[in-house]
């Protein structure tokens, strides 16, 4: 007979929080510090409860705009609190599920009785008070911070091709899959529109979105003065908007003691599973750019925890830092194209406070499932460039089983992968497109192409396609012939990089 499971290691997400800051002064604009400390007080207040005051756990999500020397000590100095685990994460849009996962891992162990995750940016007030050379009056920051970038993660030769920036990566991400589904660069932006609106459409009921606005499918992909191309084929409206002022928390404890304190039931909301798994950090060091292997393993492991089907969801956050990743997410889970894929709105349009999005999305997910008898809800965060993935499975009702404390499907991971191809700095002859990508300029102009080529031999390889070479740039942005496959001549290049140009 299956014995019940004790209270004490249920662990249950009590409160949420957020803060959406648009100052009217610059001044006046909050530091990030104090949009942590607001949104936890925020989240106090949703529990009903004195919880702070308990703290014995404290994650804080990386924060960029405005680095802190010891971010952890400031808060707790706010709150008054020495929390005995305090963390500061690394970088990554993941972190937030992983840190709510972890939380609720140690209330599992009965290592912690109430623990939180908080993060918050300013990068609105920040690059205001930048352009116009303005000093706030913020607490002390790093004089010369720390802090994992693009160059740090990328490949020398990609460097060397000014390719190590997310806009500049999940493009080859976007272009090889929709080859690989079969569809047409027309059809694929055709997706992407229509899936941008959902997420626009929910931001707009989102008191804390910074953006309101609703725009059509059609003008989301469509470049123009003000929807400018990034890097093809992603427009202004299809990439993160980092510029906002945000801050979230959540707070979680175990169901025993938030019956002890009183806490209504349906005010609780219940961790039952997660998974996560990473990719190789080096984009090029992977097998393939039209898939995620991690990303599927982590997917299907949820989608098994709740029975096998993913439509047994009855709500949904899947990370949206750019198109390729929500829809090659939502097709790992199964479901169609009109699935709603988020509860919060999207980085694009509710904002993305860079690694906090999915606090803002815990919170939305939480208050969502408040709402159903018997919700079931899904957090689907990623991190670097298509690197890092956890998911975790939040509900309306108590697990009937204990919080598995093995949640890494890393083994599985590796199982599936393939043969790496070997990268190649020197070549001279025909090689065929298995992805890429044109940068623009700020006035839309190409600036260069950038193609990941195969030779005969399956070597990989990096190349510039020139601003001035208009028939492989055609050949590249047909929107009814995808070019992945297709074959150019590649040359050594004037400027020591190799360049292609299209045979067609």
């Amino acid at each position: 007979m299956k014995s019940e499971l004790s209270a004490e290691r249920i662990p249950v997400i009590v409160g949420v929080g957020e803060i959406t800051d648009r100052p009217d002064q610059l001044l006046e604009g909050l530091e990030p510090i104090a949009l942590m400390e607001y949104a936890l007080r925020r989240a106090e207040q949703d529990a009903g409860v004195e919880l702070l005051a308990e703290l014995d756990a404290l994650d804080i999500v990386n924060e960029v705009s405005w680095p802190y020397p010891d971010a952890l000590s400031l808060l707790g100095q706010r709150l008054g609190i020495t929390p005995r685990h305090a963390c500061y994460g690394e970088v990554g849009g993941e972190s937030p599920v992983r840190f709510i996962h972890e939380a609720a891992l140690r209330i599992a162990r009965g290592e912690s009785r109430v623990a939180a995750v908080v993060g918050a940016e300013a990068t609105h007030t920040v690059s205001k008070a930048q352009k116009v050379g303005l000093t706030l009056p913020w607490a002390e920051r790093e004089a010369n911070p720390r802090m994992t970038r693009g160059k740090d993660l990328v490949h020398p030769f990609s460097l060397a091709h000014g390719i190590f920036s997310p806009v500049t990566i999940y493009p080859l991400y976007e272009n090889a899959t929709l080859a690989a589904w079969g569809q047409t660069p027309e059809q694929a932006l055709t997706e992407s529109g229509h899936l941008w609106r959902r997420y626009a459409q929910v931001a707009a009921h989102n008191p804390f979105a910074w953006s309101q606005d609703v725009p059509e499918a059609e003008s989301i992909v469509a470049a123009g003065p003000q929807n400018r191309l990034i890097a093809w084929p992603y427009t202004k409206q299809m990439v993160a908007n980092p510029m906002v002022n945000q801050g979230a928390a959540i707070l979680l404890t175990s169901l025993a003691h938030a019956r002890e304190l009183g806490i209504a039931p349906e005010q609780m909301v219940f961790v039952h599973a997660g998974a996560a798994a990473r990719e190789p950090r080096d984009y090029l060091a992977r097998e393939q750019l039209q898939r995620s292997d991690a990303q599927d393993a982590v997917l299907e492991a949820v989608v098994t925890s709740v029975g096998g089907d993913a439509q047994a969801f009855t709500a949904l956050e899947l990370y949206s830092c750019f198109p390729c990743v929500p829809k090659m997410a939502r097709r790992t889970l199964g479901l169609d194209d009109s699935v709603e894929a988020t509860v919060t709105g999207g980085l694009s349009f509710f904002g993305a406070p860079l690694n906090n999005y999915m606090t803002h999305a815990a919170a939305a997910m939480v208050r969502r499932l408040r709402n159903q008898v018997d919700g079931l809800g899904l957090l689907y965060g990623q991190g670097e460039f298509v690197t890092k993935h956890h998911a975790l499975v939040l509900a309306s009702t108590a697990p009937q089983v204990a919080l598995s404390q093995d949640y890494s499907v890393q083994s599985i991971v590796e199982a599936r992968r393939g043969v790496i191809p070997e990268l190649i700095g020197t070549y001279e002859g025909r090689a065929s497109v298995e992805t890429f990508t044109l940068v623009h300029q700020r006035d839309g102009a190409v600036e260069f192409g950038f193609v990941v080529a195969r030779t005969p031999q399956r070597q990989r390889l990096l190349a510039r396609v020139s601003a001035d070479d208009e028939r492989t740039l055609s050949f590249l942005t047909d929107p009814l012939h995808s070019p992945v496959g297709g074959y150019g001549q590649v040359s050594q290049g004037d400027n020591g990089l190799l360049q292609w140009s299209s045979e067609r």
